[in-house]
């Protein structure tokens, strides 16, 4: 398993830039790859709240990945954890 955690942008589909902090990990079950992870976003907007599919994860470094929102739970009052599934290769 490869990790990730540290800052990372989520880039909307209007082209947006969501700075924030990312947790990623690969799995390999049954011969499947894939990654995913959670993405804790600076600040929450309707954008981000209604954000799903076509979305892309920027690292540093310029590694990027297309996400797409699994779900989205509140943490406080501003702030809420966004659960991510990638697809295609890991940045990472």
């Amino acid at each position: 398993m490869t990790t990730y955690s540290g800052p990372a942008r989520l880039i909307l589909v209007g082209g947006t830039y969501v700075s924030g902090m990312a947790s990623l990990s690969t799995n390999q079950r049954g011969g499947v790859e894939g990654w995913g992870g959670t993405f804790r976003p600076d600040q929450i907007s309707a954008d981000v709240r209604n954000a799903s599919d076509g979305l892309f994860l920027e690292l540093p470094y310029d590694q990027v990945g297309a996400v797409a929102v699994t779900g989205i739970r509140k943490l406080l009052a501003t702030q809420v954890l966004m659960s991510l599934a990638g697809s295609g290769p890991a940045p990472f």
